[in-house]
């Protein structure tokens, strides 16, 4: 982990994770995202569970009452969320620096990324960012919070290397 990096604790339920490199593509991401965000990596936690199809459906059908697959899912610790659509998140508190936990599914991601002609790094990435934001209390149900997080997603993955995904 470097300086400027979050702490990123990965779980690896499915042995596919470890040859993605999950742990280090999480760690790119997740820091990316919240330097996008404005605030700084080092600061924060975020834990990480790459898992597959059938763990991924189950945990969106005890959370989300959708029992099917999903690419990713996130519980953010506080929420954040703004008071208004298209207005700002408010500031987590740095006197508790989890910020919540991501769950992605590699066979979601390995079929979303083929069907996109896109490379599985360049996807998975992208997911993890989407994750982070978030955590971060951005979300994307109003057309005013999507347009707000999808512009904050494309400037960060662009950071990264990425093409916009959208």
């Amino acid at each position: 982990m470097t300086a400027g990096a979050p702490l990123i604790e990965t779980v690896a339920e499915d042995p596919r994770w470890h040859a993605a490199g999950l742990e280090a593509l999480a760690s790119a991401a997740c820091a990316a995202a919240l330097a996008g965000a404005g605030l700084v990596p080092r600061s924060w936690e975020i834990s990480v569970l790459g898992c597959d199809d059938a763990r991924i459906a189950a945990l969106n059908g005890d959370f989300r009452k959708k029992p099917q697959p999903t690419n990713v899912l996130s519980w953010p610790a506080e929420d954040l969320s703004p008071e208004r659509p298209g207005g700002a998140p408010r500031a987590p508190a740095p006197e508790d620096p989890m910020l919540g936990n991501i769950a992605i599914s590699y066979d979601t991601c390995a079929r979303e990324a083929a069907e996109a002609g896109r490379s599985f790094a360049a996807h998975v990435s992208h997911l993890l960012v989407h994750g982070t934001l978030h955590l971060l209390g951005f979300d994307h149900i109003d057309d005013k919070d999507a347009v707000k997080m999808e512009a904050l997603e494309i400037a960060i993955l662009a950071s990264m290397g990425i093409d916009d995904p959208y």
